[in-house]
């Protein structure tokens, strides 16, 4: 099984939804506005009170929230401006909005290959940049393969090797929805998701795809193709999810010593052939 990572940050690839294990927590805000004036006038008249602790499930929505937002607002190549974000999105979380347009950033650059840019210094108004060049720190990170897909495989070869190299289809998607990446619908960026993940990559031979046997109702599992094996390594995939999550490597101790083993195995030369005989 694989190690909670020391660090602080983000939620890791391989941590459990404990929220839904302990019970439904609550919803995010509802980012409506509150119907007739007198309510709001009655609202207005007292002091505001200062916003409760958040749960992590709650961010992580209104992450996915705004990175839908971002994506939608960029289909028409207009500049999106900042009050538009906070007034279509933030609602009840604009105390925080920097830290959410921050985690909203990394998630566009290195799930979705998009990089969020202000127009002009100061001007509070954003576009996204398609990075399909990697710069070259990243492109090893990433694998450089060039496309938007690559974040998404990267994110799903993550998830089998901080699971133990091996993840049920359920626990990806109970993942990806928090990206808001869901198996039933039409995806920005990626299309068919579904299709992408079980039929493209497989075909591809990046990942296998078998069914679980004995399960009800069906359940699948994904592993590692040989393809994903030859063009990349554990210590590539562990040093992606690192990134993401902004933590080193050697957090996750158990991945980061196989990934390491992996590193030396491959180092190590083989055997030497016999020399021919005279």
């Amino acid at each position: 099984m694989s190690q909670r990572p020391r660090g602080r940050g983000r939620p890791s690839f391989q941590a459990e939804h404990r929220d839904e294990d302990r019970g439904a927590d609550p919803e995010a805000p509802s980012t409506s506005r509150a119907a007739g004036g007198a309510s709001q006038g009655a609202r207005r008249s007292q002091a505001a009170p200062a916003p409760g602790p958040r749960t992590q499930k709650q961010l992580e929505l209104k992450v996915a929230e705004l990175v839908q937002f971002l994506l939608i607002k960029d289909q028409k190549k207009i500049p999106i401006k900042r009050l538009d974000i906070v007034k279509h999105v933030m609602g009840d979380y604009r105390d925080i909005f920097p830290d959410l347009l921050k985690l909203a950033a990394e998630r566009l650059q290195y799930v979705f290959g998009y990089k969020l840019v202000e127009l002009e210094p100061k001007s509070n108004t954003y576009i996204l940049i398609n990075t399909l060049e990697p710069v070259e720190e990243d492109a090893e990170v990433r694998g450089d393969q060039g496309t938007p897909t690559t974040g998404l495989l990267m994110i799903v070869l993550g998830l089998i090797f901080m699971k133990g190299n091996s993840v049920k289809e359920t626990e990806v998607w109970d993942f990806l929805r928090r990206l808001g990446v869901y198996p039933t619908k039409r995806h920005l960026v990626f299309g068919d998701p579904k299709k992408l993940i079980t039929e493209d990559f497989v075909r591809q031979r990046y990942l296998e795809y078998r069914r679980i046997p004995h399960t009800d109702p069906v359940d699948y599992e994904l592993q590692w193709g040989p393809r994903t094996s030859l063009e990349t390594s554990k210590m590539k995939v562990l040093k992606f999810v690192a990134k993401v999550h902004n933590q080193d490597p050697k957090d996750w101790p158990a991945q980061y010593c196989e990934a390491l083993a992996e590193e030396e195995g491959r180092a190590r030369p083989g055997p030497s052939a016999a020399a021919p005989s005279s």
